[in-house]
């Protein structure tokens, strides 16, 4: 039985066309290319890449200025953190995020649209495996190539499961049998109607957005549509902490907003989404919302009508006239980017 792609040069002793990802006194990465008769070169002194080939990985090398490195292969956060970029990279949080509420699966028929860098496409490959299908589709050229690069550098050789397509899903969007789509792009409520037709019943849609703006008129869009189930979304902030004998706190930055997950599910054929009871705050969909639906669209009127008429005018949430003393729930998402520091830095030299 052969190993799944990519698996053979993620063990064993550093060979040629390795990645190796070496860590200074600092904790400073560099990540290059193992290549016979090249040097590796920084400020504080170089050493020959024939120091590191055939060596098992956890090898301490020390540059001509004797300052000692930690050579190890990158993990796959590691590298796609600092790999060529055409596009911003979904980032390791939400990857991870992705893969366990999309419920990525070994041998799943996946569609990805928004290649971007190939990030996310390279998580998906290696949780679906050889046997399972993913079909990516990227409309710009010059993305997709640099996509297709950083896959093939990652595994070692072109991936048997993975086709590229360039151009818009809307409209070349032929697959059927899907069981998970994920979309990262600026409209993916355009794109509902024929990921709907792709998906299997059951099948889960899950988007990617940077903006709140985005994120209401997708998740509005699916109700809307009335193929789906109620969609769920969320965000994913992580905080690393300092640990150092009896001082044991969060460090001062951390990896804050960097977009908005949502996934909802294909119901079978014909049938129509039962109507969830919400409770909107007030105003949610007043004269001012100029969304995809209205306060009769989602019940939200009725409940109100019908509170009024219980309380003989009165609000029924405060109890009181006219004052709503019920707490609203505020939106703390943060709106602003943080770019988490991948802690890479570029070699010099000919490495």
């Amino acid at each position: 039985m052969s190993e799944p792609t990519g698996a053979a040069r993620r063990r064993g002793p550093f060979q040629v066309g390795d990645q190796v990802q070496l860590t200074d006194p600092k904790g400073r990465h560099y990540t290059f290319t193992l290549e016979a008769g090249k040097n590796f070169h920084t400020h504080k002194g170089s050493f020959p890449h024939d120091e590191l080939i055939g060596a098992p990985e956890g090898t301490v090398v020390r540059t001509t200025g004797n300052v000692a490195y930690l050579a190890l292969r990158p993990l796959l956060p590691d590298y796609v953190l600092s790999m060529p970029r055409g596009a911003a990279v979904v980032y390791p949080k939400d990857a991870g995020q992705i893969l366990a509420m999309a419920d990525i699966f070994p041998g799943a028929r996946v569609v990805e649209a928004g290649v971007g860098s190939g990030s996310l496409s390279m998580f998906l490959l290696r949780a679906i495996g050889d046997q399972g299908m993913l079909h990516s589709y990227e409309r710009r050229a010059d993305f997709a190539e640099i996509a297709a690069q950083n896959v093939e550098r990652y595994f070692g050789a072109p991936h048997p499961a993975w086709r590229l397509t360039v151009g818009d899903l809307q409209d070349n969007l032929s697959d059927t049998d899907v069981d998970r789509v994920i979309l990262d792009m600026l409209a993916p409520w355009e794109c509902l109607e024929p990921v709907s037709k792709a998906l299997v019943p059951g099948g889960i849609l899950c988007a990617y957005v940077a903006t709140t703006t985005q994120l209401a008129r997708t998740v509005e869009a699916i109700r809307e549509h009335g193929t789906f189930n109620e969609p769920s979304a969320w965000e994913t902030m992580v905080r690393t902490w300092h640990v150092e004998g009896l001082a044991v706190r969060p460090d001062h930055r951390m990896i804050g907003h960097t977009g908005f997950l949502l996934t909802a599910r294909r119901l079978a054929d014909g049938v129509e989404p039962p109507m969830r009871r919400r409770r909107p705050a007030k105003g949610a969909y007043g004269e001012d919302y100029v969304g995809w639906g209205t306060a009769k669209d989602t019940g939200a009127a009725d409940a109100s009508e019908g509170g009024r008429r219980a309380s003989g005018g009165r609000d029924t949430a405060s109890g009181s006239d006219g004052r709503d003393t019920a707490p609203h729930g505020r939106d703390t998402a943060s709106h602003g980017r943080e770019t988490p520091s991948g802690g890479q830095e570029t070699p010099s030299g000919d490495s």
